[in-house]
């Protein structure tokens, strides 16, 4: 299994394809193995991997010198403990209707309670599907101010523009967003830059990458050395991925390769970039228990600035401590495995999560809980 052509075809759960991957890998592994001398380990950084690789099984059938981890690519889990606090406090502002995506509507805040939890209590809150059904909400509740939680990566960035853009032209002075938005790279940045990191190899997320291109990665093999793949999330896709990155580690010549070339263009979406250069600006963004990083977020443009919820209602912001016990950050950065927290599986559950990894449905603990590892 050389390259993504292999899996060009439909058959993406291949049971013959599978299982010839599955034998290179042994070889590849060792190969790698012996050069980084040692455990290979490799992080997939996007939440939607974590999940995949749960689902179908195939940890259980990795080599035991490869050890996988789970990186800071879902968007509810990176989201800080006081950016949470603050989405709470809009929620209770008097005449407001949050519009959300389902996976915020669990996350605690810091007294103990999330959106549900004030949904059962009055505050109105409503799961929409897109954000353009928020700038639609606001058209047909002119009386009221619909605020739309904005969580994310680049991959929901550009919609979210889009439907700010949607609202602008509409002439609509009701609704507005949160700006909480990650960015993938400086991510991997802060995860490379930590001296007790040892990672080996990148998973990068396909749907992410389909936005960016692939020169936004570059610098993680020209500055440290690490390979990358970007990866589709099929079977297939995750197990070619892997063999990719193994072979690169084995060479010694880590580059960027595109596993995901059916969708994944190497200069990504330039209208999508585009749109994100008109409604956004680089800032910096608070990551939940890593704490502030530099340029690794999105705000408003100044163009777009009256749409921030948090300047319209003037909402303080107070950055607020971890649930006492939850290991979610140390999970984020690669440093441990869900299992390894003293919550998991027993004050935190999916029923009763006390930290978001278990929350969201790309969450790393709420993966290895549904599907076991």
């Amino acid at each position: 299994m050389r390259t993504a052509e292999r899996f060009s075809s439909p058959l993406w759960r291949d049971r013959a394809l599978a299982a010839s991957a599955l034998a290179e890998m042994e070889r590849l592994a060792a190969a790698a193995a012996a050069r980084t001398g040692g455990v290979v380990n490799l992080m997939e950084v996007c939440g939607t991997h974590t999940m995949a690789i749960a689902a179908s099984g195939m940890r259980r059938l990795f080599p035991k010198v490869l050890r996988m981890l789970s990186g800071p690519g879902c968007p509810v889990c990176v989201t800080s403990q006081g950016d949470i606090d603050l989405v709470l406090s809009l929620a209770e502002v008097p005449g407001v209707i949050i519009a959300t995506f389902g996976d915020m509507l669990k996350v605690k805040g810091s007294g103990g309670l999330d959106l549900n939890d004030l949904r059962g209590r009055g505050t109105d809150v409503r799961v929409v599907y897109s954000p353009l059904d928020a700038v639609d909400l606001a058209a047909a509740e002119p009386g009221r101010e619909v605020v739309f939680i904005g969580v994310g990566f680049e991959t929901t960035a550009p919609v979210i523009g889009a439907a700010l853009a949607r609202a602008k032209k509409r002439g609509l002075k009701n609704f507005s967003i949160t700006a909480f938005f990650k960015l993938v790279p400086p991510a991997l940045e802060l995860l490379l830059s930590d001296p007790t990191n040892r990672i080996a190899g990148f998973m990068l997320p396909g749907h992410v990458s389909a936005i960016i291109g692939l020169e936004p990665y570059r610098f993680v093999t020209r500055k440290y050395g690490v390979a990358c793949v970007v990866t589709g999330f099929e079977p297939l896709d995750i197990l070619a991925g892997i063999n990719m990155l193994l072979a690169q580690i084995a060479s010694g010549r880590p580059e960027v390769q595109d596993e995901y070339s059916r969708a994944v263009p190497e200069g990504g979406n330039p209208a999508a970039i585009k749109l994100m250069g008109e409604v956004f600006t680089r800032s910096d963004a608070s990551w939940r228990a890593i704490g502030t990083v530099k340029n690794s977020g999105l705000s408003l443009a100044p163009a777009y600035k009256d749409f921030d919820a948090v300047r319209r209602f003037k909402i303080k912001r107070v950055e607020a401590p971890e649930p006492k016990g939850c290991l979610c950050g140390q999970i984020l950065l690669g440093k441990n495995l869900p299992p390894d927290c003293p919550l998991f599986g027993k004050r935190c559950t999916p029923a009763s999560a006390v930290g978001p990894c278990m929350v969201s449905s790309e969450g790393a603990c709420a993966a290895w809980f549904k599907y076991g590892n």
